[in-house]
């Protein structure tokens, strides 16, 4: 039996947009199942579980579908937002609409809820994909008005329905959303958004559509405005413009999903074993002008728990500045790494957001790829692609290891970070400042490739900034430019002075802030720039690199380092420069001035595991100054 019926309501409000507004997101109507569920059971468990994953995912997407939990007791739901309107609107609204539907339909088995905005559904049997067809129309007559000309009004309307259904439901280049007006009068127009649940064939689109315009001579002939509302396709027209200018991109799902009988032991509905475009976690900035980005998938507590030996410290790979980060093998194979949050760490929800959001739209051979997340019973976790060879600090600072690396791996390494800088910088869709670049956050694939990761602290610059001021000054030690440091600015170029002193780490083996460095220098840099001043840097080389490199490139290199370590952040070069001076050994370089020597004796709220640091005074700081003799 259909329990979710097609509903009419007529909806018309006064001639003007900022009078619209204000019932943005006006409560419509709910719709609740007979069948109850009986509480404390492990369905009301799951529909518990469900509900939080669809709003935290209406921080990103305007349709998502999931379901938790596994047969004869999962939940399945979704939500879908109007396609115009913004995500934090959408995420408001399905926020209301996880604690609204339970109050509307309390202990029922399945529900649905209508807003002017969105959508939200739940039902303890899987709907995904699938018409309901049944109709029934009930009409909530309020504020509505007749229109002048009956007849040539709605073949206007008629004709403006039929145009945007087709196009909703068959264009490829749009996500079964259409909007658009047609001229009734010469002074009026009539206005319409038609949308489908993204999920349904475009077939079942097109017939959901069309069934709901059948209606409108029945339930609103020659009225001036209405809402039409189903579990699969809704739409409303207007006398007045009530719709941005433009929808948001976003991506079809698959129409169908794999056999979910096969994982759901495991916990993990689908995701596993489907060959096809990942569904799930889809990621947009309004920044990008409407571009699409890539898919990422949510997934399930049970299944990292599963693939991690429920987190056991055999599976431990290391300790982050935000918590452990742990090996595991999904169960088709695919080995991942996956960073845990620590619920005391200073990532909250804020830099979780600002890592998956930043991360998912980057896509670079020399950054990290980010698969999954999952937010469950509350844990935060992001499922990365596995790096075999684990971070460089492993390979740079352990004399053992060192000696696997030689020249031409260094070169491969320092050119792939530089790249991806430049892409960060530069050539990504958003201009990326990393604000942590250092050696433990540059991961190794099998062939050595390296990959820039940890964006919990990146920050992206809008319009035409240059750089951004803040009170909170969060980095690692020895890496973080004295501008920043110390005056809380930061920019493109404070990443070029990370990149500086990691260059000189990789060029000499020895760590920026190491007790051990010779003369009792206050860090590696300062050692680099008494040795330059003393025209003696070849010192600087580690021994086992200088068995198989050439010593003139090595100088040069140590040479680029010192250039992107400069005081002055306007004399430091681009990373476009940077990559351009790595590749060419007739291109003159400039003498460098002198580096910004920061030097900390009090790193205030220091995490000490991971070297980490958020800077609450500048009490304790100290710029050194070395003349050249």
């Amino acid at each position: 039996m259909h329990i979710f019926q097609l509903s009419f309501f007529l909806l018309f409000l006064f001639n003007s947009l900022s009078h619209a507004e204000q019932f943005y997101n006006e409560f419509y109507y709910s719709n609740c199942s007979v069948a109850d569920y009986t509480p404390n059971t492990t369905f009301e468990t799951n529909l518990n579980t469900l509900l939080p994953i669809l709003t935290f995912n209406a921080h990103f997407v305007t349709f998502f579908y999931t379901e938790r939990g596994g047969n004869p007791n999962s939940a399945f739901g979704l939500f879908v937002c109007r396609g115009d309107v913004s995500f934090d609107t959408c995420n408001a609204c399905v926020d209301q609409a996880t604690q609204d539907i339970k109050q509307k339909c309390p202990n029922r088995r399945e529900a649905v809820i209508w807003y002017d905005i969105c959508m939200l559904r739940y039902s303890d049997h899987n709907f995904q994909s699938v018409y309901d067809p049944s109709i029934n129309s009930l009409a909530l007559m309020r504020r509505q008005q007749n229109v002048s000309d009956p007849r040539r009004f709605n073949q206007t309307l008629n004709g403006l329905l039929k145009n945007l259904s087709s196009k909703a439901a068959f264009s490829p280049s749009v996500r079964m959303l259409a909007m658009g007006e047609a001229n009734f009068t010469a002074s009026q127009k009539i206005y319409a958004v038609v949308q489908c649940t993204p999920d349904l064939s475009r077939s079942d689109c097109n017939t959901c559509l069309e069934a709901a315009i059948s209606e409108i001579p029945v339930c609103c002939d020659g009225k001036d405005g209405a809402v039409i509302i189903g579990a699969s396709c809704a739409m409303r027209y207007e006398v007045f413009p009530f719709y941005a200018a433009a929808p948001s991109a976003f991506r079809r799902p698959p129409s169908s999903t794999t056999d979910a009988a096969s994982v759901k032991e495991k916990g993990h509905h689908a995701l596993l074993n489907y060959s096809g475009p990942p569904v799930g976690l889809e990621l947009m900035d309004s920044s990008m002008n409407g571009e699409e980005t890539q898919d990422l998938p949510l997934i399930d507590l049970i299944t990292i728990q599963a693939a991690t030996n429920n987190f056991s410290d055999e599976n431990k790979l290391g300790e982050g500045g935000f918590g452990p980060v742990y090996k595991g093998m999904l169960s088709n194979g695919k080995e991942i790494a996956v960073k845990r949050l620590s619920r005391s760490s200073g990532q909250g929800p804020k830099e979780f957001k600002n890592e998956v959001t930043l991360i998912a739209k980057l896509q670079h051979r020399n950054l990290v790829r980010l698969l999954y997340c999952c937010i469950e019973k509350g844990e935060k976790l992001l499922i990365y692609e596995y790096m075999p060879n684990t971070s460089l600090d492993v390979f740079l600072f352990n004399p053992i290891k060192r000696a696997q690396l030689g020249w031409e791996r260094c070169q491969k390494i320092i050119g792939g970070i530089a790249k991806g800088l430049v892409y960060l910088h530069e050539d990504s869709r958003l201009r990326i400042i990393h604000r942590d670049l250092k050696a433990s956050n540059v991961l190794l694939d099998h062939e050595m490739n390296p990959k820039i990761s940890d964006f919990g602290m990146a920050r992206f610059l809008g319009g035409n900034q240059s750089q951004i001021n803040t009170n909170r000054v969060v980095g690692t030690y020895g890496y973080m430019a004295p501008e920043y440091a110390m005056g809380g600015r930061f920019s493109v170029k404070s990443d070029v002075y990370s990149f500086g002193i990691l260059l000189l780490e990789i060029v000499s083996g020895k760590r920026n802030n190491s007790h051990h460095l010779p003369n009792h220098a206050q860090s590696l840099l300062t050692y680099a720039w008494e040795l330059w001043c003393d025209g003696t840097t070849m010192r600087l080389i580690d021994p086992l690199l200088a068995q198989t490199c050439q010593i003139s490139e090595v100088l040069r290199w140590i040479h680029i380092g010192l250039l992107c370590v400069q005081q002055d952040a306007a004399d430091r070069p681009t990373m476009s420069l940077v990559v351009l001076m790595l590749g060419s050994e007739s291109m003159d370089l400039p003498q460098p001035t002198q580096p910004g020597f920061f030097v900390s004796r009090v790193v205030i709220e220091s995490d000490q595991s991971s070297g980490s640091a958020k800077m609450g005074s500048m009490n304790e700081v100290t710029i050194s100054t070395l003349q050249p003799r």
